[in-house]
């Protein structure tokens, strides 16, 4: 039903950049938000959150298909604010659009080349007809603490479940991100901030064998995946570098039903 990735954007390579697929037969009516100043976290907002936000949407060869600055200023204002998904700040970027089936890239900056922790989010709106949103590739400047790279997506309870593969990418970025990390962990959670699954190095993981099988897994042996059999519910999934390091690297999220 959605699927989103928080991170600190900085300039440059490093701003946030999200991959998505949409598969299936028919169009698919998507939101896109970039979130920044509203950004809260348990009621209080973020320390560090970026302040003003724009978004631009790409096709698979990279032209471009829309970009927004602030969300009143869209041509598609009506169609948002009745979505009930409209931003709380008018500082904040949406790009509401009916997709073909194909893949897709998001960029969330600052405008002006600011920074900060910024949230990118894509909601499906059309959740009854023949396609899905099948996977969310997001990569960024992991840092530490609150600036490291969250990765949420919901599980609709009209999929009665469905199996995720989480993969958390890094070492095998080099040689064209010379900054890319060199160990990533990953973490994932419930909707409650309880933890249900570690992985440092995915060849480690009690599913190997069933990562192997989805023809996915990851091409690093230091680079993490998670493989969750997802009841409908809400997760985050972390990537951090291993020792507290630093380093360009994504979360990738799957669904592999």
């Amino acid at each position: 039903m959605n699927i989103s990735s928080r991170l600190r954007v900085e300039t440059g390579d490093n701003v946030l950049i999200a991959g998505f697929i949409v598969t299936g037969n028919v169009p698919k009516r998507v939101l896109i938000r970039a979130i920044g100043p509203s950004l809260q976290a348990d009621g209080n907002p973020v320390s560090g959150r970026l302040e003003d936000s724009t978004l631009e949407l790409f096709d698979r060869n990279g032209s471009p298909i829309a970009f927004n600055d602030n969300w009143k200023d869209s041509e598609s204002r009506a169609d948002i604010e009745a979505s009930g998904l409209a931003p709380e700040d008018d500082r904040e970027a949406v790009i509401a659009r009916t997709l073909e089936p194909d893949t897709y890239t998001a960029i969330m900056r600052g405008r002006s080349d600011t920074t900060g922790i910024g949230l990118l989010e894509v909601y499906d709106r059309s959740a009854g007809v023949a396609s899905e949103l099948a996977n969310i590739s997001t990569r960024g400047f992991v840092q530490t603490d609150e600036n490291a790279l969250f990765g949420g997506f919901i599980v609709g309870s009209q999929d009665n479940g469905t199996r995720v593969l989480l993969r958390a990418i890094g070492p095998s970025l080099k040689p064209r991100l010379p900054q890319a990390l060199d160990d990533p962990e990953l973490e994932l959670f419930d909707g409650n901030g309880s933890p249900i699954a570690l992985n440092d190095n995915w060849k480690d993981s009690e599913r190997r064998a069933e990562i192997e099988a989805t023809g996915i897994a990851p091409s690093n042996d230091a680079e993490s995946a998670i493989l969750l059999d997802a009841s409908p519910a809400l997760y985050t999934a972390i990537v951090r570098g291993r020792g507290r390091t630093s380093g360009v690297g994504s979360v990738e999220i799957y669904n592999v039903k």
